[in-house]
């Protein structure tokens, strides 16, 4: 897979904001064939530089095309075709989109897919309302009901229960599994093994456990996904008890994150890996949220909070900022001195 300077000025499009030598007629057919690290690079590479403390590997790399800022765009070598763009970070995340090799990406785009595929080993329930270039790949089970938007691709042996609305644009990968009466905005991707809308921890005490056992309390409220969600694979995100566990819009999930029943997230947050959130706590829009963090259910985290990596939450957060709790990494003869002291601070005075 090989694309031209010009096709590529092309698909970035306003994020180009100079021409520079990229326009020469020699230069617009140059053939790149992938993206590359700055020291890596080769002539059928391009690659980028975003930061100014890298600029010395600028000066020496092979490439043969640079996403720089303007600041930077005499600093490429002469071999290197310079496409200056407003945030080189933001157009080399764009441009990875066209170098994508798999076919959801392509089959979600194309203009010339002008009619639906569906395998022919796929189950599709009653009364559904298919859009334009809806792909559904083999073995996918589509329940009663369901409202399928335009250019939506749901890949082989996803499970999507009855009454559950997808967005145009949108695509599911293999084994995913959505629960009935769930709402997935626009351009939602959902990678492999993700669950929405499966219930959530819900039982009540009979009596003595032990003996007794456990109540289930069916949970009766709904997933709701805003545009442009992204949900990692093998993250859980619960339906709620009564109301609706809510995900906002530009929200991004990474691989292995528990989102219980009732939470709410707002617009522009972003999950990392393994975090476990409580049930019915709210986090704010614009929030990033550490690697291994937890949260207590019941609270409330205001907009613009950052977590850092394996905090514990277990109270309200109402003033924005960067908030931690996990003990960073020492040598083990002093964490165990820190913690012989830490004891001793949890002792009654005498």
């Amino acid at each position: 897979m090989a694309f031209t300077i010009a096709q590529i000025l092309d698909f970035l499009g306003s994020d180009v904001i100079g021409q520079g030598d990229a326009q020469t007629r020699q230069n617009l057919q140059k053939q790149i064939s992938k993206i590359a690290a700055l020291e890596d690079a080769t002539d059928t590479d391009i690659t980028f530089i975003a930061n100014p403390l890298f600029e010395s590997k600028l000066q020496t790399t092979g490439a043969g095309a640079v996403l720089v800022p303007a600041s930077l765009q005499e600093k490429c070598p002469s071999h290197s075709v310079a496409i200056v763009v407003k945030s080189p970070y933001a157009a080399y995340a764009k441009l990875t989109a066209l170098f994508e090799p798999t076919q959801a990406y392509h089959q979600t785009v194309n203009p010339n897919l002008s009619d639906s595929l569906i395998h022919p080993t796929a189950i599709l329930g009653n009364n559904l309302q298919l859009g334009d270039n809806v792909r559904i790949g083999a073995y996918s089970q589509i329940g009663d009901n369901c409202v399928i938007g335009d250019g939506v691709k749901i890949d082989a042996q996803v499970n999507i229960q009855p009454n559950v609305v997808i967005g145009e644009g949108s695509f599911v990968a293999p084994h995913v599994y959505i629960g009935h009466d769930c709402v997935l905005g626009k351009y939602v991707s959902l990678h492999s093994h993700a669950s929405i809308g499966n219930d959530g921890f819900g039982f009540a005490p009979k009596g003595s456990t032990d003996e007794a056992g456990w109540q289930k309390i069916h949970q009766l409220g709904r997933v709701i996904l805003g545009d442009y969600v992204s949900v990692g694979s093998h993250t859980c995100i619960d339906r709620g008890a009564l109301n609706d566990t809510v995900i906002g819009n530009h929200v991004i999930i990474d691989n292995l994150v528990q989102i219980a029943h009732n939470v709410k997230i707002g617009a522009g947050t972003a999950i990392a890996a393994c975090v476990g959130i409580a049930g019915s706590t709210e986090i704010g829009k614009r929030c990033m949220i550490g690697g291994a963090s937890g949260f207590a259910g019941h609270i409330k985290i205001c907009d613009d909070v950052t977590i850092t990596g394996m905090t514990m939450v277990t109270k309200s957060i109402h003033q924005p900022g960067v908030y931690s709790s996990g003990m960073p990494v020492m040598p083990n003869s002093l964490w165990k001195r820190a913690y012989i002291n830490f004891k001793q601070l949890g002792k009654p005075k005498s």
